[in-house]
């Protein structure tokens, strides 16, 4: 199973509802995951230029993107992005296939 990091902002308006009606959002985000056969490994609150994180592990890129457009759909964020994590034990294998790679940019 792949782990996935989602980065995201909410809407001020979501903001408010929150504020409005508090709810358990580590559960939600738990409960949506399930869904797709994953689980969320942390949920974290930030400053900065995101509002928040979920480390999670999805089965594929396929259910990554279903989760993705899900949340999306509500209109509840601002941005919203998705990225696969790469455990740093496998750069030596991905460092070897691609000193085996030529590439040739355009016009080059």
């Amino acid at each position: 199973m792949a782990k996935y990091a989602i980065l995201f902002t909410l809407k001020g308006e979501t903001v408010k509802g929150m504020i409005d009606r508090p709810s358990d959002r580590e559960r939600v985000v738990s409960n949506l995951l399930s869904g797709v056969g994953g689980t969320l490994d942390s949920y974290y609150w930030m400053f900065g230029q995101w509002d928040g994180i979920a480390i999670c592990d999805i089965p594929d890129s396929t259910s990554a993107a279903a989760v993705s457009i899900a949340v999306s759909s509500t209109g509840a964020f601002g941005h919203l992005e998705t990225h696969e994590l790469i455990p740093a034990a496998s750069l030596n294998e991905i460092l070897d296939k691609a000193k085996n790679l030529a590439y040739f940019p355009p016009g080059g």
